[in-house]
């Protein structure tokens, strides 16, 4: 028989209650005004983070399946346009003896802009924590970089996972005459791995960011909410701009950039949703659950 604790007994009978509970706090605290400014740091950084991960992971594994698993998973991220992006990645690795120290420090730079700009806009959905207990500012400054250290790694398993799994769906299974292609089961497994690996990334993200710590079920939970809701939401997209999208059109060459803040914008918008979630979790019980969110004000 398992027990449910107080806070998930409220959610799981007034779960409308709970859900309007964490929009009106999402909103108090001026959450699409954060995941613009997320996801506008997360543009600049996006690209000088897949080229050094390339650069470095490019001499332990093969170019191509480097290339081919990062365009898998930069689609997960911009939806449609992970093409273009793994061509501009293999055009700069094609060059790299170009680049010198100066072009190295001011990559990494740019790519821990965006980590740095969500670890502020979790403070403000966490403002309960940071109230308590702040973060000593040497850890801050650290943090990006050992969090880029962790994804690199990650993305190498990956990387020698799903050639697994690739190869797994080059054969076949026979059994009494018959046979049958492994491709689709392969196809599900890459899938379930790229799922698995999101749901991972985004409960790292919310155990990490928040001051304070956060317990891993919090953090999980928080990290299936806006999985699920990302993975409807790419879906869409991808729907929405291979049959109604006109976007080329009106933008012409800067369609990529603006379908990619687009897209980060809808997807930073699910994390801090994800946080908001754990935020509103944490205070079932306390003195301030039934307390109006307070509006963050910019003035």
């Amino acid at each position: 028989m398992v027990v449910l604790g107080p806070e998930a007994a409220y959610v799981l009978s007034h779960p409308g209650t709970f859900a309007l509970r964490v929009l009106r706090g999402f909103r108090a605290n001026q959450g699409l005004l954060l995941a613009g400014a997320v996801a506008y740091y997360a543009l600049l950084s996006i690209v000088p983070l897949l080229i050094l991960m390339a650069i470095a992971l490019s001499h332990a594994i093969d170019q191509t399946a480097l290339l081919e698993a990062l365009g898998r998973y930069v689609g997960w991220l911009a939806p449609g346009q992970s093409d273009f992006i793994v061509g501009e990645l293999t055009y700069f690795l094609a060059h790299r003896e170009l680049m010198g120290w100066v072009l190295l420090a001011t990559m990494l730079f740019f790519s821990s802009l965006a980590f740095t700009v969500l670890e502020n806009a979790m403070s403000v959905v966490f403002l309960h924590r940071v109230a308590i207990r702040r973060r000593h500012f040497l850890v801050s400054a650290l943090l990006p970089y050992c969090y880029i250290l962790c994804l690199g790694l990650g993305l190498l398993l990956v990387t020698l996972v799903s050639g697994s799994f690739k190869a797994l769906g080059e054969r076949n299974l026979e059994f009494l005459g018959f046979s049958w292609s492994l491709s689709g089961f392969s196809g599900v497994l890459l899938y379930l791995l790229g799922l698995a690996g999101e749901i991972f990334m985004l409960t790292s993200v919310y155990m990490v960011m928040p001051v304070g710590r956060l317990s891993w079920r919090r953090a999980l939970m928080g990290g299936v909410t806006a999985a699920l809701l990302w993975e409807a939401t790419r879906h869409v997209l991808v729907w929405y701009f291979d049959t109604l999208s006109q976007i080329g059109l009106v933008y012409g060459s800067l369609t990529t950039a603006i379908v990619v803040l687009l897209s980060l914008e809808l997807a930073a918008t699910l994390l801090l949703l994800g946080a908001q979630v754990i935020s509103e979790y944490e205070r079932i019980g306390t003195s301030k659950q039934d307390a109006p969110a307070e509006a963050m004000r910019t003035g």
